[in-house]
């Protein structure tokens, strides 16, 4: 498949190499990390040698590997996401992370416990971002989200 998944649009965050390329085009790496940076001229993040990576691997549905770059073998995409590593649950230091922090905080939530967990991470994200930033991000993650449960 040379396109994203049809679910990829709204479950990768906007910088996504996934929102534009399909299965094993693009590595995945477990968490954001500076090697990763964002590059605005391709429009998602790279490593070093320039691969599209994704950094979010429970957004996109894939384990960790060098798809791309290494040519390991896709996963059975029809299975469920890998849950959000502990390091997913660390509040990020840059905005373009912060989705998917929230949506690593809101799938590790209990069922009955998304609507405090909403409300611990607003609180704990604008002692960091601009609550507009939050606010905005929280819009965008909870209306994909809660259609999940």
């Amino acid at each position: 498949m040379d396109g994203p998944l049809p679910s990829w649009p709204g479950d990768t965050c906007g910088v996504c190499p996934a929102q534009v390329l399909g299965p094993g085009r693009f590595d995945v790496v477990s968490r954001p990390d500076r090697q990763f940076a964002y590059d605005p001229a391709v429009g998602w993040r790279v490593g070093p040698d320039g691969t599209a990576v994704c950094v979010h691997p429970y957004r996109v549905g894939m384990p960790p590997g060098a798809y791309a770059s290494g040519g390991a073998q896709l996963p059975d995409l029809s299975l469920p996401a890998p849950p959000p590593s502990p390091e997913a649950l660390e509040l990020p230091t840059e905005r373009e992370d912060l989705e998917g922090w929230l949506v690593a905080t809101l799938r590790t939530a209990g069922k009955d416990q998304i609507f405090t967990e909403v409300a611990r991470a607003e609180r704990v994200a604008t002692q960091r971002f601009p609550a507009r930033d939050v606010v905005a991000a929280l819009r965008r993650v909870l209306s994909v989200e809660l259609a999940r449960r």
